[in-house]
């Protein structure tokens, strides 16, 4: 497989290129959305593809809402932006989706792509972790964000160490730092507390009408 980016296009031929923005959105909040924006607006993106996870082998158990009611958060929060697509493409019946089986066939079915993979800088520290981590590589570039204030000279020293142990392509992507999780979102609903700004409105709707994150929710 051809590292995304580094293939060589024919005469005439204009490559796509499709950020990947994927996680829980548990729920999804404005801090995404300006990280998806950013990327698309920095390198120059056909889209940005909003890919909730369905069942994340890192989080086992700790997926509040359904797939379902994540991916529609997604796509409320999405709908007004032309250049954000959203994706279940991860809603499987298996146990877990590792993120490089999702773009080994990403790769295989769209080979006229170049993939973009946006991570904060708090999933690069721990991105070693990952199951494949040198077969995502193969498949994308990282588009490493600054996150939860971390100084850009440690984040360039974890950038650096990655590009020397899974060959790596990553680049750096300046976005403000937004002080905002899908953890505290949920704790803020459940203490009866607003989240208006914090999430599109559509979204904060939903939430509402679907009672997540309440003490009484089930999925």
């Amino acid at each position: 497989m051809t590292r995304s980016g580094l293939n060589c296009p024919g005469d005439g031929e204009k490559r796509k290129k499709v950020g990947i923005l994927g996680g829980t959105f548990d729920p999804i909040h404005t801090g995404h959305l300006i990280l998806a924006e950013a990327a698309f607006e920095a390198y120059g993106l056909d889209y940005v593809l909003i890919m909730p996870n369905g069942n994340p082998p890192h989080k086992p158990g700790q997926v509040h809402a359904s797939m379902e009611q994540r991916t529609r958060m997604a796509e409320l929060a999405a709908e007004n932006n032309e250049h954000f697509k959203v994706s279940d493409f991860e809603k499987t019946p298996q146990d877990y989706h590792y993120t490089y089986e999702t773009l080994e066939f990403l790769v295989r079915e769209h080979p006229d792509t170049d993939y973009y993979f946006i991570l904060g800088a708090d999933s690069l520290v721990h991105f070693h972790t990952w199951m494949e981590p040198e077969r995502i590589c193969r498949c994308c570039r990282i588009l490493a964000a600054t996150r939860d204030r971390m100084e850009t000279e440690v984040l360039r020293g974890h950038m650096e160490r990655l590009k020397k142990e899974f060959d790596a392509v990553i680049e750096p992507l300046e976005t403000p730092n937004i002080d905002i999780s899908s953890n505290m979102l949920r704790e803020r609903v459940r203490k009866g507390r607003s989240i208006r700004y914090y999430v599109p409105e559509a979204v904060e709707a939903y939430i509402r009408e679907q009672n997540l994150y309440r003490e009484n929710h089930r999925k």
